[in-house]
């Protein structure tokens, strides 16, 4: 059974059930005031289950199908027993992980609020350039790039967005998911460094 289809499936019907039930929105999003007053650190991986709109929707699903079934395929590849485990395991954590920068920066701050499975799907992209750093991803789906200069572009813009730009996209948990999501799976697959490495040279 493919956990990838699993975690779209279950994103997709929270989702679309929070598009019509702003309660359910507001009791899954990503509040770090609320977190921080009532302990409600659940909302650190809930929020990823609840969308802005069919557009936010339909991006993160398509990109965690695409490239979150491959790294599960090789994780279940390599450790036939646990990889399926730990690949869920991972994502859990990516998302979790990637959250807390705003957790921490917006904990006093009552407007701040976010929502989406974007960080967790940055991890997931970011593995996938550990394995294939030469890899042709195409922006937009037109324009062609290597997975390791788009990955660069990425981390540069992020680090940039989360410091300067005002549009309410939470670029913190973008620049963390990229880089703590490779890093769960180097901890739990040591040999992906070497990969990554003969791969790229």
């Amino acid at each position: 059974m493919s956990i990838t289809l699993i975690i779209t499936a279950i994103t997709g019907i929270v989702s679309f059930l929070g598009f019509s039930n702003p309660q359910l929105v507001s009791k899954l999003k990503h509040f770090p005031v609320r977190e921080w007053r009532n302990g409600e650190w659940y909302r650190l991986f809930t929020c990823s289950l609840v969308h802005g709109g069919w557009m936010h929707l339909l991006v993160n699903m398509f990109v965690l199908w695409q490239f979150g079934g491959q790294i599960e395929r090789i994780l279940d590849y390599y450790y036939p027993a646990t990889g399926k485990f730990a690949y869920l395991a991972i994502y859990f954590a990516t998302v979790i992980l990637a959250n807390i920068p705003t957790a921490l920066k917006y904990k006093h701050e009552p407007y701040y609020s976010a929502i989406g499975a974007s960080g967790g799907v940055s991890g997931i992209v970011f593995m996938f350039i550990l394995f294939f750093p030469w890899e042709m991803l195409y922006i937009y789906g037109i324009l062609p790039i290597p997975g390791i200069v788009a990955a660069l572009l990425y981390l540069g813009y992020s680090i940039w967005a989360s410091k300067n730009s005002r549009d309410n996209i939470d670029h913190l948990a973008h620049l963390y998911g990229a880089v703590v999501g490779p890093l769960l799976l180097i901890l739990y697959m040591p040999e992906a460094l070497r990969i990554f490495l003969k791969a790229l040279l």
